[in-house]
């Protein structure tokens, strides 16, 4: 579990490093412009993060379900060898998308008017720009995105299904409650990660708007990477005991001044 972990940070961190230094220096600085290939590496590395991310997520979800439904299993079918291979794997998937989609992008020829309504570069905007007729690739990038969400989507569906129905058939409330605390925290970032990416890359093009899109991106790209951590570590009671003890050493330090001017 936490070899998947480390994983998923990895690419928040990434994530983040990608959008927000670019951002941050286009407003401190008002250039606001970048060049082609820094355009290009930013929807390769975007939509390589974001692709494995889902991947990673859906392999997140089997780790649980082998934990809840298949404990004494649980050192076997999650060795450290699968685990490998589930990362690699969605490591390579998110490549494959991000190569493709910043190749096809930068391949169109583009008007003079060359102004994004965005803070990044992202294909969907970028194609927008394009002087030739980007129906077709605008198809296949929709096809691209549908499949990188749903099927991952549909594993995680799959594998909370199975864990649901093995939850009910448990007779103990206690162990109800540790399957549901183990998995809990997964699902937030389920809702939060997929929820936003469905929203931005599944709606139909008369429902769309530059404002939305721009609100929805700060969310996926800033917000959510940052909550992730938050997520799972407030989860966790080892985390829980450091900062409960943090909290009761800063509440007796401010407290000490006050005992000693009673004591004068």
């Amino acid at each position: 579990m936490y070899f998947l972990l480390s994983q998923l940070s990895l690419m928040d961190l990434l994530l983040v490093c990608t959008i927000v230094p670019k951002m941050a220096a286009d407003y401190l600085t008002d250039r606001k412009s970048i060049s082609p290939a820094g355009c290009g590496l930013q929807i390769f590395f975007f939509l390589t993060l974001g692709g494995g991310e889902c991947f990673l997520l859906a392999a997140m979800s089997y780790d649980r379900y082998v934990a809840v439904c298949h404990p004494l299993r649980y050192s076997v079918l999650m060795s450290r060898q699968s685990c490998l291979r589930m990362i690699l794997g969605s490591w390579f998937l998110g490549a494959a998308d991000g190569l493709m989609q910043a190749a096809a992008t930068l391949s169109f020829s583009f008007c003079s008017a060359r102004e994004m309504d965005h803070f990044f570069c992202e294909a969907p905007t970028l194609v927008r720009l394009a002087c030739a007729d980007t129906s077709a690739f605008e198809y296949v990038m929709y096809i691209c995105c549908v499949l990188m969400l749903l099927v991952p989507l549909s594993l995680i569906l799959t594998s909370y299904g199975l864990i649901l129905a093995a939850v009910l058939q448990m007779r103990s409330n206690k162990a109800r409650k540790k399957a549901c605390a183990t998995c809990s925290s997964h699902l937030s970032v389920v809702g939060l990660f997929f929820g936003a990416a469905i929203f931005t890359y599944m709606r139909p093009k008369s429902y769309r708007s530059a404002n939305h899109d721009k609100v929805v991106s700060v969310y996926y790209t800033v917000f959510t990477p940052v909550l992730n951590p938050l997520i799972y570590s407030l989860r966790n009671s080892e985390v829980k005991g450091a900062l409960r003890k943090c909290m009761d050493q800063c509440a007796a330090l401010s407290i000490c001044p006050k005992v000693r001017s009673c004591k004068k």
